[in-house]
């Protein structure tokens, strides 16, 4: 179906993309390299062992091929670092440098290295240095802007090795001799010319080729151009080629020359669409991205972006979407195009359009997950075709595939500052998306990431119903990754929020979640006093279910600190609301905690008899794992009032019945240990709530 979002016939590659990734040349370079790694360091002439990794620096201008070779160094010597090959990228299209905690991230998450969401940058890099101890990995660090971001990254392991890809030197990284390059070979230029251009002509007229790679100066990108241009005219000689660049003069490099002759043999279509890719995020364009930014149909789009791929001006990448990869070395002279050929507005609706687009993309996205009933179902059909997933597995896929570019999505047009409504709505249906395929504990990272985003909008817009949000579910990732104190900051900064909002939503929530954080840091008063405020403001509103989940959180506080008439009363509470809810396994559970508080309380009668009612309602309520857990806890029971026996008869039972689950069970009943710890099931941790996002 290959109108649709998921062309599941996959890319075709054409014969000058699989050309292209036949390395030529640099025979002296790949050698001098490959001899730098077993270069002895300025340690091991001191006598030192050699505390990091050693580091390989190829420099040159973007356009030299420096990728292309560091790439194929890597590929002549994988083979001796058992622990395979990490990539990350320092810096963006327009040059900005990454930040390194996001890079480290994506090398942790490349060795299958579990990270704490909203980690800091040096706990990242610990993290990093520890993953990589004693192991033999080799990384690519690409286009690397300075020393400080290449060192933070380095392994404490000499077996390791680390290329670093960049403009110029990297002073500050010691014991680095930079591989610093510069044009082709005569031979290795004219081949790289035949091979784009076709062999004919270059064989016709040697000469001609050889002046031609010399006007290009040797630069790989400028060859490459300058091939797609002659492919595209295969009546035109090699040598008018070269007289036209020599007529350009010496203004400018050779490639910001030869761009200048291939761009204005463009099609205004295509030029247009061409200048407006360097307005995408990330380094990746589809043809959804295109035809959103041009205004034209995404069949259109993708017929462009295959010319412009073979004319050199993009890179096809193979992967399962049909994806384009916009050459770093083309970015700054499409956005000095950009900014001199179009109008600030029309760029500012190119924008908005790719954003519009990404979020109808993330709403068919979840949609296809949520075909249940008739209503979702012709919502999904309501859709435009090409918005349209064949099924949830081709959804999940081109998530996967997109999400780096979505995310950077989020980031762009954060920063931009001027498209803050469009860029709540993706968010939000980012979050929505990512919880449907990838899940809430998978996706946490990036949650966090997307939620730190809308704070960033909230604060700035003065919003402070999403502010309050956004600070929740922050809070609600510091907790649960061991930041108390940080979640207890955010949690206070929500109630303000809340407040401000006047949102009883957020304010009931904070309070909890600001007794929780106390809960955990073992402030049990003022635990149970915040309980007390948000169990006030669930009664004043008759929210009964909530009321009676508060009861237990405030019984399990008096719990922890030793009151046990005070938590037995609010146990009780909590019984008795769960059951005028009607909600039966919550009677049961709380009946559970009724009797252990009767055990701690020195009442083990009343509390075999409470644990006993709690069992019936179990069944009651035919949910086998908290049925067989209660049975679990009753024998625990009967152990300590001495009988052993029946004990055991009930251990029995639970263990029958745990062995109909084919699941391993959780024989823990949620005692006041968990309910301090655990988040709520009221509290969504991963949820937008912005009265402008869009279902």
């Amino acid at each position: 179906m290959t109108d649709q979002v998921v062309d599941t016939g996959g890319v075709q590659v054409s014969a000058h993309a699989s050309g292209e990734n036949q390395f030529l040349g640099r025979t002296r370079e790949l050698k001098e390299l490959r001899a730098d790694i077993e270069r002895a360091g300025l340690d091991t002439l001191s006598g030192r062992k050699a505390p990091r990794a050693r580091v390989l620096l190829i420099a040159g201008r973007p356009g030299s091929g420096r990728t292309a070779l560091a790439e194929e160094l890597v590929r002549q010597v994988a083979d001796r670092y058992a622990d395979g090959v990490l990539r990350a990228r320092l810096s963006e299209p327009d040059g900005t440098p990454v930040p390194v905690e996001r890079a480290a991230r994506e090398l942790l998450g490349a060795l299958d290295r579990p990270i704490p969401p909203g980690a800091a940058e040096d706990d990242l890099t610990a993290a990093l240095r520890k993953a990589l101890a004693g192991r033999r990995a080799l990384l690519l660090l690409h286009d690397a802007a300075e020393a400080e971001q290449v060192d933070a990254l380095l392994p404490d392991a000499p077996e390791c090795l680390a290329v670093a890809v960049s403009a110029g030197p990297l002073t500050g990284i010691s014991d680095v001799r930079p591989c610093t390059l510069g044009g082709l070979d005569t031979k290795s230029a004219v081949e790289l010319l035949s091979r784009q251009a076709g062999s004919v002509r270059i064989t016709v007229d040697p000469r001609a080729a050889e002046g031609l790679a010399e006007v290009c100066q040797g630069q790989p990108a400028a060859l490459v151009l300058a091939g797609g241009w002659l492919a595209a005219r295969p009546k035109a000689a090699v040598a008018d080629l070269a007289k036209q660049l020599r007529a350009e003069g010496e203004e400018g490099t050779a490639l910001s020359r030869v761009f200048r002759l291939v761009y204005a043999s463009l099609s205004t279509p295509a030029a247009r669409i061409l200048r407006l890719l360097s307005l995408a995020p990330g380094i990746l364009v589809d043809p959804h991205t295109a035809s959103a930014l041009a205004g034209s149909s995404v069949d259109s789009a993708r017929t462009t972006l295959d010319d412009l791929a073979a004319r050199g001006l993009l890179h096809a990448v193979d992967s399962p979407l049909p994806q384009y990869e916009v050459p770093a070395c083309l970015h700054p002279y499409l956005k000095t195009l950009t900014e001199t050929q179009d109008r600030p507005a029309e760029l500012q609706l190119a924008r908005a359009r790719m954003l519009e687009r990404s979020v109808r993309l993330l709403q068919s996205c979840r949609a296809i997950t949520e075909t249940d009933t008739p209503e979702t179902r012709q919502k999904l059909l309501g859709m435009p075709q090409a918005l349209r997933f064949p099924n949830p597995r081709a959804a999940a896929d081109w998530l996967n595939i997109r999400r780096p570019a979505l995310l950077a999505s989020a980031r762009a047009a954060v920063a931009d500052g001027e498209l803050d409504t469009v860029a709540r709505r993706l968010m939000s249906q980012l979050v929505k998306a990512l919880v449907a395929h990838v899940g809430t504990q998978a996706a946490a990272d990036d949650l966090y990431a997307v939620h730190s985003l809308v704070l960033d909008v909230a604060e700035r817009r003065n919003l402070p119903r999403e502010k309050a949000a956004a600070l929740l579910n922050l809070g609600d990732v510091d907790a649960r990754t061991g930041r108390t104190q940080a979640a207890l900051v955010r949690y206070r900064a929500a109630l303000d929020a809340g407040r401000q909002a006047n949102d009883p939503y957020a304010t009931g929530r904070a309070m909890e979640s600001v007794g929780g954080a106390h809960l955990e840091l073992g402030d049990y008063d003022r635990a149970a006093d915040w309980f007390g405020r948000a169990l006030a403001q669930r009664l004043a509103r008759d929210e009964r279910a909530d009321a009676a989940r508060l009861y237990g959180r405030i019984g399990a506080a008096h719990t922890f600190a030793g009151r046990y008439g005070e938590a037995l009363r609010h146990w009780r509470a909590a019984v008795a609301g769960h059951r005028k809810n009607g909600d039966l396994a919550a009677h049961a559970r709380a009946l559970s905690e009724l009797a252990r508080v009767q055990e701690y309380a020195g009442r083990p009668e009343e509390s075999l008899r409470t644990c006993q009612e709690a069992v019936e309602w179990a069944r009651r309520a035919e949910d086998p794992r908290l049925h067989a857990a209660l049975y679990m806890r009753l024998a625990d029971t009967l152990d300590h009032l001495g009988d052993p026996a029946a004990a055991q008869l009930h251990r029995g039972a639970a263990r029958r019945m745990l062995g109909e689950e084919p699941e391993e069970p959780d024989t823990q009943v949620p005692g006041p240990e968990q309910d301090a710890f655990e988040p709520e099931s009221g509290a969504n941790a991963c949820e937008i709530r912005s009265a402008s996002a869009e279902d």
